[in-house]
C-alpha cells in the first residue's frame, strides 16, 4: 500500500495529510459548537495552529517515553531516541500517543487562553467534539501505515496486514482486527454523545463539563481497546496506556459526579451555562426590579457580537481621546493662570520693594535736618 506520493523531491505521506484533515475537520466542528451557543468560532481557527504544535509535540514525546512492545524489541527504545535525537522528529515513520498529544495540546490551549484572557474551559468544552472527530479521522492514518492493528481474526472485516509489517512471531498470520476501524466507529459515537449531552442538559451543565466527559468517553474507549491491541506499551512491566486510561476516566467520572453534587461551582460566568430560559428569567428579574416592567431585548445574531464588540471598542477609543484632550486643555489653562499669577506677585513683590525703600530714605533725610537744627530751647 502506497504511504504518500512525490511533488519533485518532496514527499507528501498521507499520514501528515490525514492528521492535517483530521484537525481541519475537528476544528470546524468546534466551530458549530461555539456558534450554537451564539458565539463566534474564530477563537478556535487561532487556537488551532498552537493545538497542532502542542499536540503533534505531546504526541511524539509520549511515544518516545513510553514505546511499544515491538519497538523495544526492535532496538527502538527511550534510550536509542536519545542517543539519536533526529529519530524523534522523523514522525512520518509513525509514533504518535494520543495520550500525549492531548496533553500537549491542552497545555498550548491553556497558555492561549491565559495570554488572550479567554475561558478555557468553554475553549475545552467546544473542542472536545471535535477532539473524538479529530482522532477518529487521524486513526485512518494508522491504516495507511499498517500500523496498531488488534489480534489475529477470521471475520469478515478482518484486514490483511502485509508480510514487512507484521510484528514478530505473526509472519505467517495474514488477517487481523482493524482495530483503527473501531477506534473510528467509537471515536465518532462518543463525539455524538458529547454534542447530545451538550445540547439535552445544557441548563444543567458547568462549563468544563463537556470535556470532563471527554476524559470518560475517550480513555473508556481506549482501555477496553487495549485487550484487542496486539503491540501494548509496557513500563515497568504494565500496559501505561491502558493503566493511564483507567486512571484517567476514574478520576474524571469522580470529579464529575462530585462537581455536581457535594462541590458544586459557585455560580459565575466562567463555570455556569445558562439557558436561554433562565437567561430570560435572569433579565426579567433585573428589568422587573428596576422599573417593574421588562420589554425582552431581540436575540443577536452570532456574526453581529464581533461587529458590536469593535463598535463598543470604538466607542470607547473616542471617548477617552476626548477626555485626554479636554483634560490637556484645563491643564494648559492651569499652568497659564499659575503663570499669570506668578508674574503678578513678582511685581507686587518689587513694587513693595521700591516703596519701603523709599520710606527708609525719607526717614534718614528728617533725621539729618534735625541734627542740623541743634538742640530745642529749654522750656522756661
Amino acid at each position: 500500500m502506497p504511504q504518500g506520493f512525490n511533488i519533485g523531491p518532496v514527499t507528501i505521506r498521507f499520514y501528515a495529510l490525514i492528521i492535517l484533515a483530521g484537525a481541519l475537520l475537528g476544528t470546524w466542528v468546534a466551530g458549530q459548537m461555539a456558534k450554537r451557543d451564539g458565539k463566534s468560532s474564530d477563537d478556535l481557527w487561532d487556537i488551532l495552529p498552537w493545538l497542532l504544535l502542542g499536540g503533534i509535540l505531546g504526541a511524539r514525546l509520549w511515544h518516545v517515553f513510553t514505546p511499544s512492545a515491538s519497538n523495544i524489541a526492535a532496538g527502538t527504545t527511550t534510550a536509542y531516541y536519545m542517543e539519536n535525537p533526529i529519530r524523534i522528529l522523523q514522525i512520518w515513520h509513525g509514533g504518535l500517543g494520543i495520550p500525549g498529544g492531548v496533553i500537549g495540546g491542552a497545555i498550548a490551549a491553556l497558555i492561549y487562553c491565559k495570554v488572550r484572557r479567554i475561558s478555557f474551559a468553554q475553549i475545552a468544552d467546544w473542542t472536545a467534539p471535535g477532539l473524538l472527530i479529530a482522532q477518529a479521522i487521524g486513526r485512518w492514518g494508522n491504516f495507511v501505515n499498517q500500523e496498531l492493528y488488534g489480534g489475529p481474526s477470521d471475520l469478515p472485516w478482518a484486514i490483511f496486514i502485509e508480510p514487512q509489517y507484521r510484528l514478530p512471531g505473526f509472519a505467517a498470520v495474514e488477517r487481523y482486527h482493524p482495530l483503527f476501524l473501531y477506534e473510528f466507529i467509537l471515536n465518532v459515537l462518543g463525539a455524538l454523545l458529547l454534542i447530545w449531552v451538550g445540547k439535552r442538559f445544557k441548563g444543567k451543565l458547568f462549563k468544563g463539563d463537556i470535556f470532563n466527559l471527554y476524559l470518560v468517553v475517550y480513555p473508556v474507549i481506549r482501555f477496553a481497546l487495549e485487550f484487542v491491541r496486539l503491540d501494548p506499551s509496557p513500563v515497568a512491566g504494565i500496559n501505561i496506556n491502558q493503566t493511564t486510561m483507567m486512571v484517567v476516566a476514574l478520576l474524571a467520572g469522580v470529579f464529575f459526579i462530585l462537581r455536581h453534587t457535594v462541590w458544586p461551582p459557585k455560580p459565575n460566568a466562567e463555570t455556569e451555562i445558562l439557558t436561554p430560559e433562565a437567561e430570560a428569567e435572569l433579565a426579567a428579574d433585573v428589568g422587573n426590579a428596576a422599573d417593574g416592567d421588562f420589554v425582552e431585548e431581540p436575540e443577536l445574531d452570532s456574526e453581529e457580537i464581533p461587529a458590536l464588540d469593535e463598535e463598543v471598542e470604538d466607542v470607547l477609543d473616542e471617548n477617552e481621546e476626548a477626555v485626554n484632550r479636554e483634560l490637556d486643555e484645563k491643564t494648559a489653562e492651569v499652568e497659564d493662570a499659575l503663570e499669570e499669577l506668578g508674574q503678578s506677585l513678582d511685581e507686587e513683590h518689587a513694587e513693595l520693594e521700591d516703596a519701603a525703600k523709599d520710606a527708609a530714605d525719607e526717614l534718614d533725610d528728617q533725621n539729618e535736618a534735625r541734627l542740623l537744627d541743634g538742640p530745642a530751647p529749654a522750656a522756661t
